[in-house]
């Protein structure tokens, strides 16, 4: 396992404590954890954005949409 430094407002070494504290882990295993949920949200919103720019994928006209279910009934 590799290990890296980070310089931290003291403000958020303070939160990172009393949270480590309150859970009974580690500085190292919460702000492991943060960065695995971090960089999981990264990718499933780096993964929309490329939908998104999907030129294959057709873009929907919310007024048509609606339009289109509103004059179903």
């Amino acid at each position: 396992m590799s290990q890296i430094t980070a310089r931290l407002p003291d403000e958020l070494v303070a939160s990172l404590d009393e949270a480590a504290s309150q859970l009974r882990r580690t500085r190292a295993e919460l702000v492991r954890q943060a960065v695995e949920y971090y960089l999981d949200d990264f990718e499933d919103v780096s993964r929309s954005i490329e939908a998104l720019r999907d030129p294959a994928d057709p873009v929907l006209d919310w007024e048509a949409v609606k339009h289109d279910l509103l004059s179903q009934h």
